[in-house]
């Protein structure tokens, strides 16, 4: 068990070995049913090279869409296009039209201006032979669309789903109509899925994601529903913080200041954490430890009911030493944990005082094991105090005892290196173990190192919330600590987006 802590009992005072850890790191209006397609006169070469590139193959035309009248009458049904897979010998006689650039460059398909999800559309379009699917659709399409303008009723903007272009689809092309649509419904389900701003898009130490949904097979399912929309709409989550969030985000409009902070404050607060939100699995297990980093303050849940919360103290401000976000599960339980300092730790910090201080070792109970490992032995004096809760994770961040208890009664307990420090770790492990807080304490008299597992492992969460529902049902709010808010907020508006992408490219020395 090598885990490091820091030697600090206060952040300028050098006490005690802190744990340090590895970094690898709404509706607008309606759309029409008539207007959504009013031609379907299709280029045979652009249809063969707008779908190559999404399918990333080549596609030929198997039947052409004949020219339509001027506006589509409801009772007639607009014509159909079948595609199949091209033969070899198709993909030579179009070698010439730009159709293998196309393809290679799908990854970056761009329509009106408008950038796809080509992954996506690719699997979408997969399930219906690459052919198109809204101009038989008018109703469903309308639906999904409904759905798309009221964005803003989740804290995203229609914006970020081509709700400009499809606002007046007549001015497109029929082929750009059907992609940007396509793109649209998927995007959309893929925010309320799992977020906008995507695990792969955000800083290494915001890791928690829901679990996997294939949002291909889903807006499948919405379009053979009743309901389009509200088979979409389902994927956003259900937990009590989102449904509060999103009443706030109501109240809102009214543009009454909320806790002695502006209407735009406050929104741009609200936008944020139904993303964060978003982030999270949609079934949490009933029974778990939820850190919020920013309130400072781990609760323990039973039945999806708070019964236990205690102070913590979490990682400083320094961006690399922040606690991050994730999940894992407490598999055992160290009684009277020893202390394993890592090699950088104990060359950078360690080795430097020793010169200065022969007696360095000693005083802090610090011992070189035979294979070359520095120890700090257990003991009352120990940074890792009387227990240690295990939880596997690349960042190495532990909750665990500390004998500095004077710092829980700080306002500001932004003191580790990232791990987590637990005010009554006691109990905490009493209700883990489903053992009283005698029996635990007698475990530690012992002063014995012993492990313990828990009856089952227990997840555990470590989450960033600047607003959230407590245990009450009632909105609360709290400070970034870490300024993690504003990356995201800039991520949910495409033109903030815009601004800070171009800002980004200027400080690598170039614009994208």
């Amino acid at each position: 068990m090598k885990v490091l802590c820091n030697l600090d009992s206060e952040p300028r005072r050098r006490t005690f070995i802190f744990h340090q850890r590895r970094r690898k790191s709404r509706r607008d209006h309606g759309v029409g049913e008539a207007i959504l397609f009013p031609s379907c006169s299709f280029s045979t070469r652009g249809l063969l090279a707008r779908v190559g590139a999404i399918a990333g193959g080549a596609i030929a035309l198997a039947a052409a869409c004949a020219p339509a009248e001027p506006t589509v009458r409801a009772a007639d049904p607009e014509p159909k296009l079948a595609l199949v897979s091209a033969p070899p010998t198709a993909m030579a006689a179009y070698g010439n039209t730009g159709l293998g650039e196309l393809i290679e460059r799908a990854p970056k398909s761009v329509v009106a201006g408008e950038q796809l999800n080509v992954e996506l559309l690719r699997r979408f379009y997969a399930r219906h032979g690459f052919a198109p699917v809204w101009t038989t659709r008018q109703s469903q399409a309308n639906s999904l669309m409904d759905a798309v303008l009221r964005a803003r009723d989740h804290g995203l903007v229609p914006e970020l789903f081509h709700a400009d272009l499809l606002r007046s689809p007549a001015t497109l092309p029929a082929l750009d109509r059907e992609l940007l649509l396509s793109d649209a419904f998927l995007s959309y389900a893929d925010a309320l899925a799992r977020g906008a701003m995507p695990v792969e898009r955000r800083r290494d130490d915001e890791t928690l994601t829901p679990e996997p949904i294939d949002v291909a097979a889903t807006l499948d399912a919405a379009i053979g529903s009743p309901d389009p929309g509200a088979v979409i709409e389902a994927l956003a989550p259900t937990t009590p913080t989102y449904r509060l969030l999103r009443q706030a985000l109501q109240d809102s409009g009214t543009g009454i200041p909320v806790g002695g902070k502006t209407a735009t404050t406050r929104l741009r607060e609200i936008e944020v954490n139904l993303e964060r939100e978003r982030w999270l699995p949609r079934r949490l297990p009933a029974d778990r430890v939820w850190v919020n980093i920013a309130d400072q303050r781990l609760v323990l849940y039973r039945d999806d009911r708070p019964v236990f919360s205690t102070r913590v103290i979490v990682g400083q401000d320094a961006r690399g030493n922040q606690s991050p976000e994730l999940q894992a599960s407490i598999d055992r339980i160290w009684f009277n944990p020893p202390w394993t300092i890592p090699e950088d730790i104990v060359r950078n910090e360690i080795l430097p005082k020793t010169r200065n201080d022969p007696n360095y070792l000693a005083q802090h109970n610090l011992v070189m094991l035979p294979n070359g490992d520095l120890q700090q032995q257990a003991g009352p004096y120990s940074a890792l105090g009387h227990l240690l809760f295990e939880m596997n994770n690349r960042f190495d961040v532990y909750l665990h005892d500390t004998p500095s208890k004077n710092l829980f009664g700080r306002d500001d307990r932004r003191i580790s290196h990232g791990c987590i420090r637990v005010e009554d770790p006691q109990r905490l492990a009493a209700l883990l173990m489903q053992q009283s807080i005698d029996a635990i304490d007698q475990t530690i008299s012992t002063g014995n190192t012993t492990q313990s597992a828990p009856p089952k492992p227990v997840p555990v969460f470590v989450a960033y919330e600047t607003a959230f529902a407590d245990g009450d049902d009632r909105l609360q709010f709290r400070a970034d600590i870490y300024g993690r808010d504003d990356e995201i907020w800039r991520y949910l508006d495409p033109k903030r987006r815009a601004v800070a992408d171009r800002e980004a490219a200027d400080r690598r020395g170039r614009r994208p």
